[in-house]
């Protein structure tokens, strides 16, 4: 059986959702990867004043945290980055703009591997880029392997872990190198601070996606 992580080195795209959830999930992992695509599929600016109140304005934020994602990636050796800024927390109303956008992403790059987040309920614009990334598959035949990032069965806090049963599941034997690269990777994103607090930098756990009925 061919080796898992060798799967993942060539040329990858990495398909998230906000600016970190690719420094949680797989900082480590882009670090290794030899001609990554990152895509960013929202802005990472909620409508809600709740979230961007503090920085002055929704666009002003969405700029920070597009700054910190082009800094985080240099950081991981990431050139190749794509911002498809639709918006956050409302990922679910542009699904068929989202999906065209993907497509022309896969036919102009062609990757051999899609990287992505786990369809795990923690948040909806991670599991709308787990559905999106699941129908690349079935278009494109390019294998799609996932990440966890969070999720709350019962009510419980569960990071870094899948929640569903899955096959193939791998574990990244992240070296002190990619770990202070990580770190820097975090510090970068100031403006997630208190959310990217509660991710262990040292895991990160990898499978093919699992077959999630959507």
């Amino acid at each position: 059986m061919p080796d898992p992580l060798s799967q993942l080195l060539p040329r990858t795209m990495v398909v998230v959702a906000h600016q970190d959830d690719e420094a949680a999930g797989c900082g480590a992992l882009l670090q290794r990867m030899q001609d990554p695509l990152l895509v960013f599929v929202t802005n990472g600016a909620p409508q809600d004043k709740y979230f961007w109140q503090r920085f002055g304005s929704r666009e002003e934020y969405a700029r920070i945290r597009r700054d910190e994602a082009r800094r985080a990636a240099n950081t991981a050796g990431v050139s190749r980055l794509e911002f498809l800024d639709f918006d956050d927390l409302a990922l679910y109303r542009s699904l068929p703009q989202a999906w065209a956008a993907l497509q022309r992403l896969v036919s102009g790059y062609r990757p051999q591997a899609i990287v992505t987040l786990a369809y795990e309920g923690g948040h909806p614009d991670h599991d709308c880029c787990a559905s999106l990334c699941s129908r690349l598959h079935q278009s494109s035949g390019v294998p799609v392997w996932e990440f966890p990032l969070y999720s709350r069965p019962n009510g419980v806090p569960a990071n870094q872990r899948f929640l569903r049963d899955g096959q193939g599941e791998f574990v990244l034997d992240v070296s002190a190198e990619e770990l202070a690269r990580k770190q820097v990777m975090f510090a970068t994103y100031a403006s997630q601070a208190n959310v990217l607090s509660q991710f262990d930098p040292a895991v990160e756990r990898f499978r093919q996606q699992a077959a999630y009925d959507f």
